[in-house]
């Protein structure tokens, strides 16, 4: 568990960057409602996935196309994330 925690918090350095100027401009009341709406998501996020893995026929398709849907998702979630940021002045 703990080798998890510090690989996530190690990959996270840019969203460091991002949640300390925003944690800075809130006060103490908000940063516990964040930090408690991300902890729900995060354990409801885990709940689904473990829900999705358990089903064998749902898991064995995933398995299977595993190394086409993982990057398709991926770029297509950054894509997302680029034009409804504005990235490209659309």
């Amino acid at each position: 568990m703990w080798t998890v925690a510090g690989v996530t918090f190690a990959n996270g350095g840019d969203n460091i960057g991002v949640y300390v100027p925003v944690f800075l401009s809130v006060g103490p009341a908000a940063v516990v409602a964040y930090c408690i709406v991300f902890l729900a998501l995060v354990a409801a996020l885990v709940g689904l996935g473990k829900f999705v893995a358990t089903r064998r026929p749902i898991a064995e398709l995933l398995e299977r196309w595993e190394h086409i849907l993982f990057p398709i998702v991926l770029i297509g979630l950054g894509i997302f994330i680029l034009v409804s940021g504005g990235a490209f002045g659309l």
